[in-house]
């Protein structure tokens, strides 16, 4: 097979991988811990996460399959290492990069009532769309009023959004290789709504 080949087969995978993880909140939840710890058990994970260890066993082998986790055999008690992904999309000339941190808060939107409520009735795209907005709230480069004004929701409600944001953005500002690459509502306009 050809490079050429082999590169596409490849972005195809990891593109359907990213999707996978952004379907299924409880991996990728497992996703971002394991990136965050580094070096981990199943036995980790269980402690951690407070998930059954059939659970942890079958989420860890699925992302494994995904190739978003390594699984190192070499010792009895497996070890698992994360991949750092990145993936990015050009649509109409605005280009939008999926990492680690927006998988992060995809992931605790289940025990994040905000994140919840904003996916379950804006979608995920406007998951995204805040995340450029929390990137320099945090960073105190943009007023939590003004951040919330921008993201076109109910002021209270785009305020508990941005904070629930903001825990997410401190959390993986140090951990997600691709942070720099997250769009910055600050210094770039978001893509418009269709």
């Amino acid at each position: 097979m050809s490079g050429a080949a082999d590169d596409s087969e490849r972005a195809v995978n990891g593109l359907l991988s990213v999707a996978r993880l952004l379907e299924e909140p409880r991996l990728a939840r497992l996703y971002t811990f394991v990136l965050r710890e580094g070096e981990i058990t199943i036995d980790d994970i269980v402690d951690e996460l407070e998930l059954p260890r059939t659970t942890a066993y079958s989420d860890a082998g699925t992302l494994v399959e995904l190739g978003v986790v390594t699984r190192d055999d070499a010792d009895k008690e497996h070890t698992y290492s994360a991949v750092p992904i990145r993936l990015s999309a050009n649509l109409d000339g605005h280009e939008y990069t999926v990492t680690p941190t927006l998988i992060e808060a995809f992931g605790r939107s289940p025990r994040d009532r905000d994140l919840d409520l904003l996916i379950e009735r804006h979608g995920l795209g406007k998951l995204a769309v805040a995340l450029t907005y929390a990137v320099p709230y945090a960073d105190g480069e943009m007023s939590e009023g003004v951040a919330a004004r921008e993201l076109g929701l109910q002021h209270a409600f785009a305020i508990a959004v941005l904070q629930a944001l903001r825990d997410v953005v401190l959390d993986m500002k140090t951990v997600d290789p691709y942070f720099d690459a997250i769009r910055n509502a600050r210094e770039e306009p978001s893509i418009p709504e269709a």
